[in-house]
């Protein structure tokens, strides 16, 4: 077996996020197949160059919570109070199907890449679709099965959705880029039987993470007032706060339920731009952090949170926590963009592989341009990423040492069929809605 072409990428603006926040204002990165190998100042050693052209580099972008087909629902229904149960809700029993999902996720894929995110963690119904999507795409991600006592549209039953779990999990066992993930929808969804049966088929798999909605809303709050207890205990009662878990929203834990997700190991997925759109509030994430719970930042679903790229996540989730304690140092910008890289990788369990660029990590990086005029003069690389960048300033994106894109131009997509198919589904979203809006 031939040894693994080095390429060695020069003349680049480096932000590692590694331990030390360690930066190279002109270095390069030495890559072997997959993995990083090496990177510094100065020469660079011997191999095929790409040159950077003083562009920044640093590590590919994680989002650990996500609902990649509902960019088929995106801008649907905005100002409808009741839109989840007028339109949603019979959208997806009606029209939602594998070849949907796969649409959808396709038009996902498309725009994550565009903005510089190279690894998703997705919860949805026909996972093993999506997960075909991540395959094709290059991109790196973790598919969760949903399970919920409402209709789903790719299971009848609890017992067809851990079937389907099953498979997922046996389908991506052994791949290096796709994990399987149970996806309880929420506690109130759900029930304590079905989470505790989860826990059972968690710890019969403890290499795959477990994803779930937690604390989100106050209806959820007041479903488990009615169990004498907080949505956060009735889970860890089911034995589902774990270190596998990864808590999406966490929107009113109490200060009990913070050190208990604490002391657990349990993770959370911070979505500041769909709780703000929901109006919801402002999640504790400070308060969570202190405590040492590792919090990632994610886009929720585009139906939710309309846009999938990070970027647009970064300055509400710190302005809404300098507004929540009432200071400018609330979660300061090298947080942020640790969130988003390093801190989010270890929300899946992933921070030994992915979320910083260090010799034996493997080669997922972005590749920003620092040519826009909004963009300077660069006093902390930190807040010009948190917020002044755009996800169109993301000119190139790699994942396990492969371009998905360069130049802007997404190579392992066919974008124009992409985003057709996905009109196409539009269309007939539009006329069920016609549909249900005039009682036909």
């Amino acid at each position: 077996m031939l040894p693994a072409e080095r390429l060695i990428l020069t003349n680049a603006r480096i932000l590692t996020m590694d331990a030390g926040l360690t930066e190279h204002a002109r270095g390069w990165i030495a890559l072997e197949g997959d993995r990083i190998v090496a990177l510094g100042d100065g020469a660079p050693p011997e191999g095929r160059q790409q040159d950077m052209g003083g562009d920044l580099v640093m590590p590919g972008m994680v989002n650990p919570h996500c609902h990649m087909p509902m960019t088929l629902f995106r801008g649907l229904g905005e100002d409808v109070d009741d839109r989840l149960f007028r339109y949603i809700l019979p959208l997806e029993r009606a029209l939602v199907t594998a070849e949907v999902v796969e649409i959808g996720a396709a038009l996902a894929a498309l725009e994550m890449i565009r903005g510089g995110v190279t690894t998703v963690a997705d919860m949805y119904y026909f996972e093993d679709r999506i997960g075909a999507v991540l395959d094709r795409s290059g991109m790196r991600g973790v598919v969760g099965q949903t399970l919920a006592d409402f209709a789903a549209p790719d299971h009848g039953s609890m017992d067809e959705g851990f079937a389907r779990l099953d498979a997922l999990a046996e389908m991506y066992r052994d791949h290096p880029r796709i994990t399987a993930s149970a996806a309880p929808h929420a506690p109130y969804s759900t029930g304590i039987e079905v989470m505790a049966r989860v826990a059972e088929w968690s710890g019969a798999h403890p290499e795959l993470p477990v994803q779930m909605h937690l604390a989100e809303t106050q209806a959820e709050l007041d479903w488990a007032a009615k169990h004498g207890a907080t949505t956060v205990e009735l889970t860890d009662r089911a034995g589902l706060l774990n270190p596998r878990l990864v808590a999406a929203h966490v929107m009113y834990p109490s200060d009990s339920d913070m050190d208990l997700i604490a002391e657990r190991g349990a993770h959370v997925a911070h979505n500041a731009r769909s709780n703000g759109k929901a109006g919801r509030g402002i999640a504790p994430v400070t308060e969570l952090r202190a405590r040492g719970v590792k919090v990632g930042i994610a886009t929720d679903g585009p139906m939710s949170g309309n846009t999938l790229d990070l970027f647009s996540q970064f300055a509400p989730a710190a302005m809404f926590q300098k507004i929540a304690q009432n200071t400018r140092g609330a979660l300061p910008c090298t947080d942020v963009i640790r969130m988003a890289t390093i801190e989010g990788a270890a929300t899946l369990g992933m921070a030994d592989r992915i979320g910083s660029l260090e010799p034996g990590k493997q080669a997922d990086l972005i590749r920003i341009s620092l040519a826009d005029p909004r963009l300077h003069p660069i006093y902390d690389t930190y807040a010009m990423l948190t917020f002044a960048t755009m996800p169109s300033d993301v000119t190139g994106t790699m994942v396990a040492g492969r371009w998905l894109m360069e130049d802007r131009s997404v190579t392992t997509l066919d974008a124009d069929k992409t985003l057709a198919d996905a009109l196409q589904i539009a269309c007939r979203f539009r006329a069920r809605m016609h549909d249900i809006d005039t009682g036909a």
